[in-house]
C-alpha cells in the first residue's frame, strides 16, 4: 500500500487548521493547616473574599479569612480527605448555588445539589449566595397580605408581603408548625415557599416534607436542609442559599415566602467557625459581626417596586428562645432587624392554648397596613378584649365572689381564647375568618357553652358554604364585609339550628 504525498499534507493542513494555542493560568495554593471543618492555605495572594476554592480532591471550600500570610478556608464537604501539603485552587468565582423553577417540588442542600433521590436538577441558571440587598429607592411599601390561615395571626399580628416577621419562642411551642401551615395556606395564592432547615434531624426535615407532599404544598416549595450532621459551614451558608434561590423569583416578578427554621443554630455554627478561624470573640463567644451576619441576610427580604417587576420576598425567621428568655443576645438582636414578632408562650402552650401566641408580647409594625378591610372591622377590639380577659383572670383567682358585669367579661375573653384555637395542619381562608370573628365580636357565641364553640364554628364554615357561598365570594374579592344585614341574616338562620351538646343530649332522651 502506497501513501500519497497529497494526503499527508492534507492532513496535517487539517491538524494545523484545527490547532488553538490557549494558555491555561490557575493560581494555586498549598494547604498549610486543616482539622475542623477548616483549612488555611498560602499562595492565593489574590483571592476574594467569599471566592469558592477547588481542593485537589474535587472538595470545594469558601475563602473567608484573607490575612497577610495566608487565606482560611471553610471547607464545604468531607475534610477527612484533604492533608497539609495539597493543593488548592482559585476558580475565579463566588461562591453560588443552582436557581430557577427546576427546583420546585425537591430537597436539596445548601450547595443546591438533590438529596431526595430524584435525580439531578437540570438548570442552568446560578446565582451568588450573598448579594447586596435592594435599597430604599428599590423598595415600596408593604401593602399586600400574605395570608397564613391561622386565625390569631391574620387577626392580631397580620403579614404582608415583603414584610420580615420573627416567630420567636422555646422548643417545642409550635413554631416549626406555624410555618409550616403557612407554607400549606399558600396553595393557589400564587406564591412560591422556600422552608430552610437549619441543624434539625434528618428525620424531622423528612417529616415535614411528607407533610407538604400530603396537602400538595411540594409543588411550590423548595426545601433547603442543612441537617444536624452536616459540617457548620453549611449551616451557615443555609439561609444565604435560600436566599439566593428566592430572589431569583423576586425580581422575575413573583412572590415569595422563605422561612429559616431557625437562625439560632445558624448564629451557633457561625460562631464555632469564628472561633476556629481565631476570630477574636465578643458577647457570649458570638463573633463580632453576627448582627451583621442576620441583618444583610433578613434584609434581602423586600417588596420591590414596579419599575423592578413588583416582586416580593417574605421573610419569617425563627429564633429559639431560653426559658422564654427574649432579652438574650441574639433575639434581640434579630428583633431589632424584623418588622416585628409572633411570640410563642410555653405555658399556654401546655395548657392546652394553640397555637400558643401570647397576644401581648407579638406585634406587626407593617402588617396592619396590609390587613383587608374585613378582617381590620372584625377584630379591632380583639386585643384589648384578650390584655382585659387575662387580667381579669389573673385577678380573678384571689376572689371568688364576682359582680355580674365582671363574670360576663371573664365568659366572654374565655369563648374569644376558645375562637382562637385551631388545630395542627387546619389553615382556614380569610374569608371563614371574618364570619368567625364577626359572629365573636357582635355576640352570636355569648349563649353557647365554651365545649361548643368549636364545633359552632366548624358547623357556621359547612353552613356558609352550603347555603351562602357568594358572602364568602364577596369578602374574599371585596376585602369588604357585605353590604346591609345579609350576614347577620345567614348567622341568624344558623344559629337557630344549631343544637349545644346539652340540648342534643336533651333530644336523644326524648327519643329515647
Amino acid at each position: 500500500m502506497s501513501i500519497k504525498t497529497e494526503e499527508i499534507s492534507s492532513l496535517i493542513k487539517k491538524q494545523l487548521a484545527n490547532y488553538q494555542d490557549q494558555i491555561s493560568v490557575e493560581e494555586t495554593g498549598t494547604v498549610t493547616y486543616v482539622g475542623d471543618g477548616v483549612a488555611r492555605a498560602d499562595g492565593l495572594e489574590n483571592a476574594m473574599a467569599g471566592e469558592l476554592l477547588e481542593f485537589e480532591n474535587g472538595v470545594y471550600g469558601m475563602a473567608q479569612n484573607l490575612e497577610s500570610n495566608d487565606v482560611g478556608i471553610v471547607i464545604l464537604g468531607d475534610d477527612t480527605q484533604i492533608r497539609e501539603g495539597d493543593t488548592v485552587k482559585r476558580t475565579g468565582r463566588i461562591m453560588e448555588v443552582p436557581v430557577g423553577d427546576a427546583l420546585l417540588g425537591r430537597v436539596v442542600d445548601p450547595l443546591g445539589r438533590p438529596i431526595d433521590g430524584l435525580g439531578d436538577i437540570s438548570t442552568d441558571k446560578t446565582r451568588p449566595i450573598e448579594r447586596k440587598a435592594p435599597g430604599v429607592m428599590e423598595r415600596k411599601s408593604v401593602s399586600q397580605p400574605l395570608q397564613t390561615g391561622i386565625k390569631v395571626i391574620d387577626a392580631l399580628v397580620p403579614i404582608g408581603r415583603g414584610q420580615r416577621e420573627l416567630i420567636i419562642g422555646d422548643r417545642k411551642t409550635g413554631k416549626t408548625s406555624i410555618a409550616i401551615d403557612t407554607i400549606i395556606n399558600q396553595k393557589d395564592q400564587d406564591m412560591i415557599c422556600i422552608y430552610v432547615a437549619i441543624g434539625q434531624k434528618e428525620s424531622t426535615v423528612r417529616s415535614q416534607v411528607e407533610t407538604l407532599r400530603k396537602f400538595g404544598a411540594l409543588d411550590y416549595t423548595i426545601v433547603v436542609s442543612a441537617s444536624a450532621s452536616n459540617p457548620a459551614p453549611l449551616l451557615y451558608i443555609a439561609p444565604y442559599a435560600g436566599a439566593a434561590m428566592g430572589e431569583e423569583f423576586m425580581f422575575g416578578g413573583r412572590d415569595v415566602l422563605i422561612i429559616y427554621d431557625d437562625l439560632s443554630k445558624q448564629a451557633d455554627a457561625y460562631r464555632e467557625l469564628s472561633l476556629i478561624l481565631r476570630r477574636p470573640p465578643g458577647r457570649e463567644a458570638y463573633p463580632g459581626d453576627i448582627f451583621y451576619t442576620h441583618s444583610r441576610l433578613l434584609e434581602r427580604a423586600a417588596r420591590l417596586s414596579d419599575d423592578l417587576g413588583g416582586g416580593s420576598m417574605t421573610a419569617l425567621p425563627v429564633i429559639q428562645t431560653q426559658a422564654g428568655d427574649v432579652s438574650a443576645y441574639i433575639p434581640t438582636n434579630v428583633i431589632s432587624i424584623t418588622d416585628g414578632q409572633i411570640f410563642l408562650d410555653a405555658d399556654s402552650f401546655y395548657a392546652g392554648q394553640r397555637p400558643a401566641i401570647d397576644a401581648g408580647t407579638s406585634v406587626s409594625r407593617v402588617g396592619g397596613d396590609a390587613q383587608i378591610k374585613a378582617m381590620k372591622k372584625v377584630s379591632g377590639t380583639l386585643r384589648l378584649d384578650i390584655a382585659s380577659y387575662n387580667e381579669l383572670a389573673a385577678f380573678a383567682q384571689f376572689g371568688s365572689d364576682l359582680d355580674a358585669a365582671t363574670k360576663a367579661r371573664l365568659d366572654r375573653g374565655e369563648r374569644t381564647m376558645e375562637v382562637l384555637k385551631q388545630g395542627l395542619h387546619a389553615p382556614q381562608p380569610v374569608e371563614q375568618q371574618v364570619v368567625t370573628l364577626y359572629a365573636l365580636a357582635h355576640n352570636y357565641l355569648d349563649d353557647i357553652p365554651v365545649d361548643d364553640v368549636l364545633r359552632f364554628e366548624s358547623e357556621l364554615a359547612t353552613f356558609m358554604r352550603s347555603n351562602h357561598q357568594d358572602l364568602y365570594d364577596s369578602i374574599k374579592q371585596s376585602g369588604q364585609l357585605p353590604e346591609g344585614n345579609e350576614l347577620d341574616k345567614a348567622l341568624d338562620s344558623f344559629k337557630e339550628g344549631f343544637q349545644t351538646s346539652d340540648q342534643k343530649q336533651d333530644t336523644q332522651v326524648a327519643q329515647n
